[in-house]
């Protein structure tokens, strides 16, 4: 059972590079809110002049920053890569921009695995952005655990807002 830990990390790379091979080039997905912001806002970014290296481009910062997760997993769900995207291309856009990735988790298991968790959750979504172009030097990766919840509370609705990783520019 060694290979366990080796085979997770070469699936989640395999499906990061699918998603990223078959993402589509913008828009909004039907239903989604979410993703309608996010389309609104990586238009300007294409559509803007060129920066040179550390310029701010006049793009406008993603609204949504906080993506949530299931019980017990680090891996992306499908309604938030284009959240995702958003942010990468803003990202990329303004490469002076540097980002911190705070991953969490909801209070169910130990403190110690709960910080594991949420570093696997951040990283994660650090994965997300460099396979889309990002460079890894505008990341920074922290986890929080269960030591800052969202919201207080002991069932499922507070649990899944607390499974969570939230981008702090």
């Amino acid at each position: 059972m060694q290979f366990t830990p080796y085979a997770k990390g070469l699936l989640v790379a395999l499906s990061l590079s699918v998603m990223a091979g078959c993402s589509s080039s913008g828009g909004a997905q039907d239903g989604d809110m979410d993703s309608a912001n996010s389309g609104a806002n990586t238009a300007g970014m294409n559509s803007g002049a060129n920066t040179n290296g550390n310029q701010m481009s006049n793009a406008s910062m993603p609204d949504v920053r906080t993506i949530y997760f299931a019980f017990d997993k680090d891996t992306i769900r499908p309604e938030f890569e284009s959240v995702l995207m958003g942010h990468a291309q803003y990202l990329k856009a303004n490469t002076s921009a540097n980002v911190v990735l705070e991953g969490h988790a909801d209070e169910r298991g130990t403190r110690e695995y709960n910080l594991g968790l949420g570093e696997r959750r951040a990283k994660s979504v650090a994965r997300f952005l460099t396979v889309q172009g990002v460079s890894p030097s505008q990341i920074e990766i922290v986890s929080y655990g269960e030591e800052r919840p969202a919201v207080q509370g002991h069932g499922e609705s507070s649990y899944a807002k607390n499974r969570r990783v939230v981008f702090d520019y």
